[in-house]
């Protein structure tokens, strides 16, 4: 059984823990113990672990990430008002090969997705999003995944799967179960023009950093609609993480990336969130805890919300515009958006509905004056799902 390759807490951390107040996370986070086993599962909400597998990292890893550090950093933190369960289950070493390695991860993530639990992922390396990706072989048909991301990662053809190519590999492999694929935060000078091209051909959204960093919100509608988010730490500013070489000057700011990771635990389809490309630094341990932490908040504010113009909950405004007529939703609880997309998938055929997309106001006020929104134009040419 793979959960039998996950390895306990280390006594120092359990003692750490020990030391804390009763309303610190460490004194409330369910663990892996060598004592104790793995803790209980039944009505647990998230379960974080770590995956020290490095050996595909594009950049050579000078030294094993500091899981453990993390997990001091993110025990000291309070808990929120949440309702949440939270299991901290161990770590998965690495194994022979970087298969078994991900063969375990797979296994792992979708025995967590079979109880209704959140993966939260600790990577030493971008790569491991791909067996988490696989993970939701048998449990969903089609996936969404969001990368947080200054690079799309597609890489070369010829070249082996890495942490900078892990896209192709997620892009080509047999079954082919992505539905979409958006990046958030790209910085253009990291990216080859064919990656951008082909990021257009296959109707996959991409956010600059710049505009994304001016309009936080606009990351909520491509978070509510992702199942996996993939979270590369570089795509934050190296002053932000301790000023390593292989960060960027330029980068989301702490603050914008707790906020996006918010955003991601609120979204009620995102059922795995990953942290790669960490470093060791104190700063660094802070900024991955305090990441994991707004996550965790995000999800106590989970709204299940489904929109219809029968529920009192929602207004439904009708826009034409010379080419299309849109309609849109807006909840009077979350002030969220959505907008109807005529789908031309098969399964939505049969039954002649239309498929609903996440969007944002400006989306309305754009349709209101004759312009239609990119992203429903993508999703209409796509068949969103």
């Amino acid at each position: 059984m793979a959960f039998d390759f996950l390895v306990p807490i280390k006594d120092r951390v359990l003692a750490f823990s020990e030391l804390l107040p009763p309303q610190a996370l460490g004194k409330n986070i369910f663990k892996h113990t060598e004592k104790k086993g793995l803790p209980v599962f039944a009505n647990a909400t998230v379960a974080i672990f770590g995956v020290l597998e490095s050996r595909n990292g594009f950049e050579k890893k000078p030294e094993r990430l500091n899981i453990d550090e993390i997990r001091i950093q993110l025990y000291r933190l309070m808990s929120g008002n949440w309702n949440s369960t939270i299991l901290d289950i161990g770590d998965i070493e690495e194994g022979n090969t970087v298969e078994d390695t991900y063969f375990v991860v797979k296994e792992i993530v979708a025995g967590l997705l079979e109880e209704n639990i959140i993966p939260i992922v600790i990577g030493a390396t971008q790569d491991i999003t791909f067996p988490t990706y696989r993970a939701f072989d048998n449990i969903r048909d089609m996936v969404n995944l969001v990368s947080i991301d200054s690079r799309f990662d597609f890489g070369e053809d010829e070249e082996l799967i890495s942490s900078h190519s892990y896209m192709s590999k997620i892009i080509t492999d047999k079954p082919n179960n992505l539905f979409n694929f958006s990046n958030i935060g790209y910085q253009s000078y990291f990216n080859a023009q064919e990656e951008i091209d082909l990021m257009e051909r296959l109707f996959f959204d991409a956010y600059r950093l710049g505009e994304i960093a001016a309009n936080l919100e606009l990351a909520e509608p491509v978070l509510r609609s992702s199942h996996i988010v993939s979270l590369d730490l570089r795509a934050i500013r190296a002053s932000e993480m301790g000023s390593f070489k292989n960060f960027s000057p330029n980068g989301f700011t702490g603050r914008e990336i707790c906020a996006i990771a918010r955003y991601a635990g609120i979204s009620d389809k995102v059922s795995l969130f990953g942290i790669y490309e960490g470093e060791n630094s104190p700063q660094a341990f802070q900024m991955i805890a305090q990441i994991i932490w707004y996550f965790i908040e995000g999800i106590s504010f989970r709204i299940k919300e489904f929109p219809s113009s029968k529920s009192e909950d929602f207004t439904k405004f009708t826009v034409p515009t010379d080419t299309e007529e849109l309609v849109f939703y807006k909840s009077h609880v979350t002030e969220r958006w959505w907008v109807e997309v005529p789908s031309i998938l098969p399964e939505h055929t049969k039954t002649n509905s239309a498929a609903l997309l996440p969007c944002t106001e400006e989306d309305y006020l754009d349709a209101c004056n004759q312009k239609i929104p990119e992203r429903w134009f993508k999703a209409y040419r796509k068949g969103f799902n």
